[in-house]
């Protein structure tokens, strides 16, 4: 089994805000305060995550895409075998 490696994290809070923030985690059925802001913090971290690769990915695609459109390749036989069949069909 393998050990994970143990980091500490420390924050300073209102009085109001670690009222609130254990109000929630009580509800959430959360053991500890600990407990909810780590899993709060996962959460969170993922969804940011999520959004920016999704960003990137879009702005990939967008870039082969628009390559694609501005520099198409050249028809290979196969596709132009393809387009005479087809012209053959719908000029009969």
């Amino acid at each position: 089994m393998k050990t994970l490696e143990k980091a500490r994290f420390d924050t300073r809070l209102s009085k109001e805000q670690k009222e609130i923030f254990e109000y929630a985690a009580s509800l959430g059925g959360f053991r500890t305060l600990t407990d909810f802001v780590v899993s709060a913090l996962q959460e969170k971290s993922r969804m940011i995550i999520e959004k920016h690769d999704a960003i990137l990915t879009s702005k990939r695609d967008q870039k082969l895409f628009f390559k694609a459109i501005m520099n198409p390749a050249k028809p290979n036989q196969r596709l132009i075998d393809a387009a005479s069949r087809f012209n053959n069909e719908i000029s009969k």
